[in-house]
């Protein structure tokens, strides 16, 4: 028989001893009930993972679709997303390497994006050229400057800059906002580096939701513009390894703002006449009031593949729904660039030259329609133009105001 070790002790001492030992015994089954089972990933877990595309995928570029959001409801929702925590390296300088004709028509492209998106201020177009730029080193991108800007720009659902295909460019900046804006393009192509979008590929403005947005990384606001990068290793520096081609299409929306695109094919893959704001190259907006009412002018160049019974069509959709407008248009994209370098002020050649002509006055019931008809002769003389009475646009007083276009994003 073996001795009882407790022998010898006395009664509290063993009560002690025994409330240890029954204390052992319960705490490790209690730990057990008491912590809550594994549970597999959360919904937003599986989301952020699934987002992360691996190295071998180039992600997809996504075209514009928003979310139907009232515009305060869009605000809130985009300031609840936080912005990334991880670092945000600046991107290496760009250095465009190309022929003169090339390196003139990047940069006009590159400063109607700026211009477009952005309007006239600086501040803002820097990290809009920038986002291009970083564009053009990704692989999932073309490598042309005006490839970015103009990606997409033949299909009405596809394009990736929204102003290339809902009609803005028929609203043109006065010639010293473009050259400003040409000024500050060119030194982003010699290097200039816009540090606080970083590896940006993406953008909108905070009164919109892209169905994108919620599978990118949110970097960084300018102004009202939200910033994104991919996720992953898409958003890394290591990603952004290519090099330009540098060889400039050109582009046919912008012939009437340099020669350097002037003999452009249109952008246009589809039916040119199912979106002809998007088939006719867009004109200038002076600021100025007409002699006879504030109407809002355009000078455009019109598309020769269009034929003259089409063109009061394009003036209709160019003035949209503004209670008076005028618009001046010419077949030769010079003579249009012409009118717009002058604001409109035109020499007797100009008017001369003038292929067509339309003026509304909504108030007063009023619309006439003329045609230049030593181009296209017309049944009835009175529809031809009487150069004795074509009105000359006035010089601007002030600059125009930006152009009224759809939210600006990058998709």
């Amino acid at each position: 028989m073996r001795a009882d070790p407790s022998a010898g002790l006395s009664v509290p001492l063993r009560a002690a001893i025994a409330l240890v030992g029954s204390i052992a015994v319960v705490l490790p089954a209690v730990i057990v009930t008491a912590v809550p089972p594994a549970r597999p990933p959360s919904q937003a877990a599986r989301a952020a993972e699934a987002r992360v595309m691996p190295k071998v995928v180039v992600p997809p570029v996504e075209p514009i679709r928003l979310r139907e959001l009232a515009p305060r409801d869009a605000v809130a929702l985009n300031a609840s997303v936080p912005f990334s925590d991880a670092p945000n390296p600046a991107a290496r300088p760009f250095r465009f390497r190309g022929a003169p004709e090339d390196r003139s028509r990047a940069i006009d492209c590159l400063a109607a994006a700026m211009l477009y998106e952005a309007g006239d201020d600086p501040d803002g177009q820097r990290p809009v050229a920038q986002v291009v730029l970083n564009r053009v080193r990704h692989p999932a991108f073309p490598k042309s400057i005006c490839g970015v800007v103009f990606q997409g720009s033949d299909r009405r659902t596809g394009c990736q800059f929204t102003f290339t295909c809902d009609g803005a460019l028929a609203r043109a900046y006065a010639p010293a906002q473009w050259r400003r804006a040409r000024d500050l393009a060119a030194a982003a192509i010699d290097g200039r580096v816009d540090r606080r979008v970083g590896h940006a590929t993406h953008y909108h403005t905070d009164w919109v939701v892209p169905y994108w947005s919620a599978s990118l990384d949110k970097i960084v606001a300018v102004g009202t513009h939200l910033f994104f990068r991919w996720t992953g290793w898409w958003g890394t520096p290591a990603a952004f390894r290519g090099n330009a081609s540098g060889v400039e299409p050109r582009i046919a929306l912008l012939a009437p703002y340099s020669a350097s695109h002037e003999g452009a094919e249109s952008t246009m893959a589809e039916d040119p006449g199912a979106n002809m704001i998007d088939a006719v190259p867009g004109g200038a907006v002076t600021s100025a009031p007409d002699p006879v009412a504030d109407f809002d002018t355009f000078l455009v160049a019109l598309d020769p593949r269009l034929g003259a019974s089409a063109y009061p069509d394009y003036a209709r959709r160019v003035c949209g729904p503004r209670d008076s407008c005028k618009l001046l248009g010419w077949r030769d994209a010079a003579l249009a660039r012409e009118a717009i370098a002058k604001d409109g002020v035109l020499s007797p050649r100009l008017l001369a030259t003038m292929s067509f002509s339309y003026l509304l006055d909504r108030k007063r019931g009023f619309q006439r329609i003329l045609w230049n008809c030593a181009e296209f002769p017309r049944d009835n003389p009175r529809d031809c133009m009487r150069r004795g009475l074509v009105q000359v646009v006035p010089a601007p007083t002030a600059s125009p105001a930006a152009p009224v276009s759809a939210p600006a994003s990058a998709n």
